[in-house]
């Protein structure tokens, strides 16, 4: 088992979501999260004086999936994620070493 962490744009969620259900995933979490990366932040303007927001609002999705549906989760995140400019986000994927379905008590890939 894998959990696949990928940080995208708000604006991206509708899409990625969507994209995700197609392939077959059941569920995910999703959080809301700031942070920065090579954009190192955004200038605002407000009330006429210009500011800097170094933490940007982003979108945390993470999903625990079987091995064999890695590709497929990361391509659809992949796809669906992607403006091509820059601060679209990133994929981590880490392995998972257990899962229990709290309600029946199913561990391991039935747990997902």
């Amino acid at each position: 088992m894998k959990l696949i962490v990928a940080i995208i744009k708000p604006s991206k969620l509708d899409e990625v979501k969507d994209a995700l259900t197609r392939v077959g995933v059941q569920g995910m979490t999703v959080s809301e999260v700031r942070g920065f990366g090579h954009q190192k932040g955004q200038t605002e303007i407000y009330r006429g004086a210009e500011y800097t927001v170094s933490f940007i609002p982003k979108m945390k999705l993470e999903i625990a999936t079987a091995d064999d549906q890695v590709k497929t989760v990361v391509e659809a995140i992949e796809l669906a994620g992607r403006t091509g400019k820059i601060g679209d986000g990133k994929i981590f994927v880490m392995d998972l070493e257990g899962a229990l379905r709290i309600r029946t008590g199913e561990q391991g890939a039935a747990a997902l």
